[in-house]
């Protein structure tokens, strides 16, 4: 047993020591890291883009010390299920599949997605328009399953690890479409100088669970079957920083527009 004022001098030394350090769990999450603007490898090699920096504020909501490791988009999900990772803050798209081996989160984008191709072809988006063109699309995507069922072999899949492959093949005339988020390819393509000769086509696309309804559809972060609790301090700590427009701040920094309509009562508080 410890002598009285050695007991003492312990419980003062316990309640000196911070809180944070006492509670700080370590939590390792995946995102894509090429994915620009919610995902961006900057040239000093800093993860950064909207949701990199969302994910840093939640952890310090949750007093969780958080490393956020880039990797391929298609190896996200595996490396959750082999608990290699704890979480995954790239959006993800709810599907029946992944639905079966994810828990998804409040959706934290509405992106749906769209055709590009080049500004002379046909707008309406049929088998018999797009027959024997090829479509660069990420491999591991729900746009791949929804291509393939929707036209077969009348198209050409190829194949890409990121979107800036995509776009540079795109440009270059090697493939001729994609089916991608409206946001992104607006940005990063159809806004800029190089990006006229190209157009959306087919209108909005959901390429997500049909069965989920339109008000609730959007793309979100996720955990494992078996981290309920985990998921549930993530929505908590998502949800007050849209609250207090948290959220907000951070996504205009790489995106002009509201991205889910919990940011409206923070636009309109700008306007």
């Amino acid at each position: 047993m410890l002598p009285v004022k050695s007991l003492g001098a312990a419980l003062l030394c316990s309640l000196l020591i911070p809180t944070a350090a006492l509670a700080a769990e370590k939590l390792v999450f995946g995102n894509e890291g090429s994915y620009p603007p919610f995902s961006i490898t900057d040239a000093s090699g800093k993860l950064t883009g909207v949701e990199p920096e969302l994910a840093r504020e939640m952890c310090k909501r949750m007093n969780a010390d958080c490393e956020i490791v880039a990797m391929d988009f298609k190896a996200l999900i595996p490396a959750m299920l082999q608990n290699k990772l704890d979480g995954i803050t790239t959006q993800i798209k709810p599907s029946a599949e992944r639905k079966a081996h994810a828990l998804f989160g409040i959706p934290i984008v509405y992106n749906p997605d769209s055709y590009i191709m080049k500004a002379d072809r046909p707008d309406d988006v049929t088998p018999e328009n797009v027959k024997g063109l090829k479509f660069g699309q990420m491999r591991g995507t729900v746009q791949v399953k929804y291509l393939t069922d929707k036209f077969g072999d009348a198209i050409e899949i190829v194949p890409y690890d990121n979107p800036d492959q995509i776009r540079l093949d795109l440009l270059a005339g090697r493939i001729d479409a994609t089916l991608g988020p409206r946001i992104n390819w607006s940005i990063e393509l159809l806004s800029k100088p190089e990006g006229k000769d190209f157009k959306f086509a087919g209108g909005e696309v959901w390429t997500g669970d049909p069965s989920i309804p339109v008000d609730q559809r959007g793309s979100s972060w996720i955990v494992r079957k078996d981290s309920a609790a985990l998921l549930d301090r993530m929505n908590t700590a998502l949800k007050s920083m849209i609250d207090d427009c948290t959220f907000t701040k951070i996504r205009e920094k790489f995106v002009p527009v509201a991205i889910i309509p919990g940011e409206k009562a923070c636009v309109d508080k700008k306007s």
